[in-house]
């Protein structure tokens, strides 16, 4: 009798976890086919998107370039001039130093970070498995009043002071459409260390038989930090490759 009870408790814990991987996995291959489908996506080699980030009562016009290699540049407009905010050759991370408008590499760890991020570079899902990456079901929720799917998604381990530490994004899918509507996950380095920081995705568009969200609202600590509009996306435009490279003086 023990015995059977015991092969019944084990068949209903294996059930539980298969329907749960299964669940996360189904939601996340929905997701995928409702932006475009994989194939699409895979086709991919380049994301160019123009639009205006909004901080503190200011507006700064960005381009942002993202290869399918990894590479990418995001260059803001200032005031009179514009500048490499960030930017990665596939090696090296690099920008201008606002004060001294010369452009610097940025740290070892932040480069090897960077290059595990660039797998995401077109689309965080796409291929996950093949990333390296696992994708759980946590459970039904509500996300602000919106029906939700929560799903962790975990990551390549980020290197932080020399230690690899857990990455972990939270994922809100709506239950309607089945697409993201928000994530978050705790900053591991840098002034903001400890804190929430949560991405809001709304104004889903199509592009070329592709569907992105348009409006990105990052929050740290429930705090909005900043609004990223998009006004234009192209795929597999053609691409200055110079733009990755970190200028010589």
């Amino acid at each position: 009798m023990k015995t059977l009870k015991l092969l019944s408790s084990l068949f209903i814990l294996c059930f539980v976890l298969t329907t749960t991987a299964q669940s996360a996995e189904d939601i996340v291959d929905t997701y995928i086919e409702n932006i475009g489908g994989a194939e699409a996506w895979n086709k991919v080699e380049s994301v160019k998107i123009t639009g205006v980030g909004k901080q503190g009562g200011q507006d700064y016009p960005f381009v942002a370039t993202f290869m399918k290699d990894g590479r990418s540049n995001i260059t803001i407009e200032l005031p009179g001039t514009s500048m490499v905010y960030q930017a990665f050759d596939g090696e090296t991370a690099w920008g201008m130093n606002f004060q001294t408008q010369k452009a610097e590499a940025l740290d070892s760890e932040t480069s090897l970070n960077m290059k595990n991020e660039a797998k995401d570079n077109v689309e965080v899902f796409l291929n996950y498995k093949d990333k390296g990456y696992a994708v759980e079901f946590l459970e039904k929720t509500t996300w602000e009043g919106t029906e939700v799917f929560k799903v962790k998604l975990t990551k390549t381990p980020m290197v932080v002071d020399g230690k690899e530490e857990e990455n972990t994004e939270i994922y809100y899918f709506d239950t309607e459409n089945n697409v993201p509507i928000a994530s978050e996950a705790i900053v591991k380095s840098g002034p903001a260390k400890g804190a929430t920081a949560q991405s809001i995705m709304t104004d889903y568009q199509e592009v070329d038989g592709l569907y992105l969200a348009h409006t990105i609202i990052e929050k740290f600590n429930g705090q909005t930090g900043l609004e990223m509009i998009y006004k234009t996306v192209e795929f597999n435009t053609e691409v200055d490759e110079s733009i990755f490279k970190m200028p010589k003086e």
